[in-house]
C-alpha cells in the first residue's frame, strides 16, 4: 500500500509540475518576445518598414500601446492570428490601422499582455504609439459581451480604440464565447517627439 501511495504521490507531483512549466513557460515565451519585438518597434520608428522582430516571424511590429495609471507597455503586432497573440496583443485586421481617425481594434490574451484590461476604469488614459506620432485616448466603457456581438469592430467614423479579450479573466479554461471589451475614444494627436 505503500509503494502505491508513493507512486500516486510521484505521479500527482509530475503532472503538477509539468502544468507549472507550461504556465511559466507561456509568460517566459511573452516576456522574451516583447524584448525581440522592442528592437523591431525601434528600427520600425526609424522608418523601416514590416521589420520582422526574429528571422521565421509572420508577424511585425504596428504600434505601442501604453496604459500609463496600470503600468502598461506593450508591443502591437500586425494580425491578430492565434499564433500572433501568443507574442503580444494584435491589431485585428478589417479595422483602421492603428493612429487612424477611425475605430482600431486590438485583441490580446487575458492572461498575458491584456491582463490589465480587469484594472482599467472609465477616465483611464491610454496612448498608441505609431510611426506618425502618439495618439492619446480616454476610456469611456468596459462591457462583457459575447464573441456574436461583432459591432465592436464596426467603424465609427470618429479616433476610438477598442480592446478585445476573453472573459473572465481567471477562468480555468481558455477561450469560451464571453469577451472583455475596453472602448476609448480619441484625443487630439501628439506629433512623436524625437
Amino acid at each position: 500500500m505503500n509503494r502505491l501511495a508513493a507512486t500516486a504521490a510521484c505521479s500527482l507531483l509530475a503532472v503538477g509540475a509539468a502544468s507549472s512549466g507550461q504556465g511559466l513557460w507561456i509568460h517566459a515565451k511573452a516576456s522574451l518576445a516583447q524584448a525581440l519585438l522592442e528592437r523591431a518597434w525601434a528600427r520600425s520608428l526609424d522608418g523601416e518598414a514590416r521589420v520582422l522582430p526574429w528571422p521565421w516571424a509572420d508577424t511585425w511590429p504596428v504600434a505601442r500601446l501604453l496604459a500609463p495609471e496600470q503600468g502598461q507597455d506593450v508591443i502591437v503586432l500586425a494580425g491578430a492570428s492565434g499564433r500572433t497573440l501568443a507574442f503580444g496583443p494584435a491589431h485585428v485586421a478589417g479595422t483602421a490601422p492603428p493612429g487612424a481617425d477611425d475605430n482600431v481594434a486590438l485583441a490580446g490574451h487575458r492572461d498575458t499582455h491584456f491582463r490589465f484590461l480587469d484594472e482599467l476604469k472609465v477616465g483611464d488614459e491610454l496612448r498608441l504609439e505609431t510611426a506618425s506620432g502618439i495618439r492619446h485616448y480616454r476610456v469611456e466603457e468596459t462591457a462583457v459581451q459575447h464573441e456574436s456581438q461583432t459591432g465592436v469592430l464596426e467603424p465609427s467614423g470618429h479616433a476610438e480604440l477598442t480592446l478585445i479579450t476573453c472573459y473572465p479573466f481567471d477562468s480555468l479554461v481558455p477561450g469560451g464565447p464571453l469577451r472583455y471589451v475596453v472602448r476609448a475614444a480619441g484625443m487630439a494627436p501628439a506629433p512623436l517627439a524625437r
